[in-house]
Formats: structure tokens, C-alpha cells, sequence
């Protein structure tokens, strides 16, 4: 190697973090302690069942339809977090429902009862039940973190997770 080539070695791995920038699951001044997952750091399947319930769709209805659903899911395995686990995760207009406020979103003029929704996700979350919120999804519409309830996790990408979480032997169910 010559000296030329030494010198272009030496500025590529010099600038590697000035390139990368910011990577995924690291915080910056202003940023929401709001737990991150990387697709890695997604939890094994450690119980016989394990489901995904996946949320992209905005009616309020059967976003409650699908609570109802994982509640009665839980109740199936009495409400055992040994005997089932269930995720939930939302992208798109889905992460919505996970909002404590729509200021400064499009959806502020919609009569969503983000009140009940948190009741009831909190409900959930007694069982362990996980909340999943898409990444992309937040930065493409340019919300909040902090508006979000502090009991979700982001993950880089929804679909993705998705994805992982079935190549680790998840079920997956959509409330249609």
C-alpha cells in the first residue's frame, strides 16, 4: 500500500462516525427516554404462544375491537404472561392510538379518545403485553416522541419488527 492509499484508509475510518451520524437507539439533547429497540433486541419467543397483533389502520373502532380481542386472548391463558405473550405493533395512521396528545399532528380535529386508549393499553400492559411504535413511521410524520405514552418502545421500522418477531416463531394477527 502506498502512502496515497494509507492516507485515503485513514480518512475513511477517521469520518466513518461523522458519516453514519446519529445511529439508531442513541439519544440527542431534547430526546424522550422512551425505550428503543433495535430488530436484534427484539425478545425471543419464551412462551409456547406468542402473537403479534399489528395496527396500521385509523378507525377508533376496531383499534378497540383489537384490544378487546388481545384482552380476551389473555383471558384464554388466564391472563398468565407465562403462558402467552402478545405484542402489539403499530405503523402508519396506527400509531395514533398511542398518542397523548394530536397536538400539532393531522389527526387534532379527529375525536379520538386517547384517554380510554391509554386506559386500556395500560390495562394490557399488566400482562406484559408490549407496545412496538414504528420509527420511520414518527420521523416520516414528524411527531413527537414525547407525545407518545411512556410505555411504548420504539423500534426502527414496523413492518420489520413484524417480520422479526415471525422469524422467531411469532403468530401474527390482523383485526380486520
Amino acid at each position: 500500500m502506498n502512502r496515497r492509499d494509507l492516507i485515503k484508509a485513514g480518512a475513511v475510518a477517521l469520518s466513518v462516525p461523522f458519516v453514519v451520524g446519529r445511529s439508531f437507539g442513541q439519544k440527542k439533547e431534547g430526546d424522550i427516554p422512551l425505550p428503543r429497540l433495535g430488530l436484534d433486541d427484539l425478545p425471543e419467543k419464551e412462551t409456547e404462544d406468542a402473537v403479534i397483533y399489528h395496527c396500521d389502520f385509523p378507525q377508533e373502532s376496531r383499534f378497540h375491537m383489537m384490544l378487546t380481542n388481545m384482552r380476551n386472548h389473555l383471558s384464554a391463558y388466564d391472563f398468565d404472561p407465562f403462558r402467552i405473550k402478545l405484542i402489539l405493533v403499530a405503523n402508519g395512521v396506527g400509531v395514533k392510538f398511542f398518542m397523548k396528545t394530536h397536538k400539532g399532528t393531522r389527526w387534532l380535529k379527529e375525536k379520538i379518545d386517547l384517554k380510554r386508549a391509554e386506559e386500556r393499553l395500560n390495562y394490557l400492559s399488566q400482562f406484559e403485553v408490549e407496545f412496538y411504535i414504528c420509527d420511520i413511521t414518527i420521523r416520516g410524520l414528524k411527531l413527537k416522541y414525547e407525545n407518545f405514552f411512556d410505555f411504548v418502545k420504539i423500534v426502527p421500522s414496523g413492518v420489520g419488527t413484524v417480520g422479526r418477531l415471525q422469524t422467531k416463531g411469532f403468530g401474527y394477527i390482523k383485526v380486520l
